[in-house]
């Protein structure tokens, strides 16, 4: 089994960034978007894909749960609405805090962005 990727303390990852991590081609992220609905980039100015580490989470998820257990695409879309609506995993105080903050984070990074 190969090694976890590293993911930095960036807050934005741009596509080539997160396709390099994941060993994916850009396009195989863009048609994901497509048929998951919670992955759901932002976009910058220019128009550039802006994924939150959460998101490069989700797609080393996918792409193990593809790749390495075997699920179909449909498979899939199946798994993540239940675990949405049934299978939500209790976040501990501390691990909400943290992803609270760096939303807010990304959010005043987006913002600041506007201003200049």
């Amino acid at each position: 089994m190969a090694a976890e990727p590293k993911l930095g303390t960036k807050i934005f990852y741009k596509i080539g960034e997160v396709s390099e991590i994941a060993k994916l081609p850009p396009y195989v992220l863009r048609f994901w978007e497509s048929q998951f609905s919670f992955l759901k980039p932002q976009k910058s100015r220019g128009h550039q894909r802006l994924y939150l580490q959460r998101d490069v989470e989700a797609i080393l998820e996918i792409k193990r749960m593809l790749y390495e257990e075997g699920y179909t695409i449909a498979g899939l879309q199946r798994f993540w609405t239940r675990r949405g609506r049934h299978g939500k995993r209790k976040v501990a105080p501390r691990e909400l805090a943290k992803r609270i903050r760096g939303d807010l984070r990304a959010i005043l990074k987006l913002l600041e962005s506007y201003e200049t």
